[in-house]
């Protein structure tokens, strides 16, 4: 990385200029072709791409993130056939998932074929393998003509981001820059589902259900809750501690009653709280600053707010953030996968 902080670009790419020749897309294109780090929108959060077959580029995104080295990448293709150039053996389950989810919020693990930089799958034998379903990525992987490792793009540990202002807010002056396309539509990371073995596992719940999957090959498993802190994981998520903001953040288990009662308590001992709540009972608590994440009835609604909900108190007073649970079922899995990675406390 340069030894001087970067004067990070900005690119604006408006949805009626979206395709590979736009002069902001081809730019964006040539840094990353330069091995530069490049944030760009996909439809789950913004990403953090570098040149997924050089290991100098790819060591740009650990440095500007201060990610651990044992946290292998994703890497983001254009089309199915640059999926052969970094993986080898691809079974027909695979290829059926690509088939059904491609493009969209579906990585799958595969063996890899030795292209991909070593500090791109952790020194693994696999490969994580995913297209997004996002206008302005299509056109700039297009541009790129190479795969590209991607992690969120954002300080590591901290909420993904899910806006340009996100990624700025965290990255300027860490990365050569970032293309703006909008917000982000699904707003949890893409469901990673490892492929290498004779049947499917679920190793991070995202975009893609477990039912969803299950309707395209049939029985799918999914991984037990990483234990062993010296285990190498096998895709991001896993292990560390994720998705936090800066002040403490508790889940409370229960309902309005519980929620309250712990607002109380904290309120007694001098601390102001902030709130992530579902829309149904904002109106129903004092003594906090309360934010909306969406419908009890809409957990896709939640998953795109969450990430934007936990930021907006990174910008307030409060002290303690709580937040309410969610139903585990569909995509409100990945939801509370997120959001229990990211406390610090729960509160059952």
């Amino acid at each position: 990385m340069t030894d001087r902080p970067y004067e990070t670009k900005y690119w604006n790419v408006q949805q009626e200029e979206i395709q590979e020749t736009n002069e902001n897309i081809r730019e964006a294109a040539a840094a990353i072709q330069s091995q530069e780090a490049v944030a760009f929108p996909t439809e789950t959060v913004y990403g953090l791409g570098a040149d997924a077959t050089t290991p100098e580029a790819v060591d740009k995104i650990f440095q500007a993130k201060g990610r651990p080295g044992d946290n292998p990448l994703i890497v983001h293709i254009a089309t199915r056939e640059q999926v052969e150039t970094v993986a080898e053996n691809i079974p027909d389950q695979a290829r059926k998932l690509m088939d059904a989810f491609w493009p969209g919020p579906l990585t799958i693990i595969l063996k890899s074929n030795g292209s991909a930089a070593e500090n791109v799958t952790a020194g693994l034998s696999t490969v994580g393998i995913r297209m997004p379903d996002h206008p302005v990525a299509q056109a700039l992987l297009k541009a790129c003509a190479l795969p590209v490792a991607a992690p969120s793009a954002n300080q590591s540990g901290r909420p993904s981001p899910t806006t340009a202002k996100h990624v700025l807010d965290d990255l300027t002056g860490k990365i050569y820059g970032v293309v703006d396309g909008g917000a982000t539509g699904v707003g949890v990371e893409s469901t990673v589902v490892d492929c290498t073995g004779e049947t499917a596992v679920i190793l991070r719940p995202g975009g893609a259900t477990k039912e969803d999957l299950e309707a395209v090959i049939g029985p799918v498993k999914t991984a037990t809750d990483f234990k062993n802190e010296k285990e190498q994981p096998k895709a991001p998520g896993m292990k560390y501690t994720h998705y936090a903001p800066d002040a403490p953040f508790w889940l409370v288990e229960g309902g309005v009653d519980e929620v309250q009662q712990e607002i109380n308590r904290l309120n007694k001992e001098g601390h102001t709280v902030g709130l992530i709540a579902s829309e149904e009972h904002t109106d129903q608590y004092q003594g906090a600053t309360v934010r909306s994440c969406g419908s009890q009835e809409n957990l896709h609604e939640v998953a795109h707010k969450i990430y934007d909900c936990l930021r907006f108190f990174n910008d307030s007073s409060v002290d303690i953030i709580l937040g309410e649970t969610f139903p585990k079922k569909g995509v409100g899995v990945a939801v509370m996968n997120r959001l229990e990675k990211a406390a610090t406390k729960i509160i059952k």
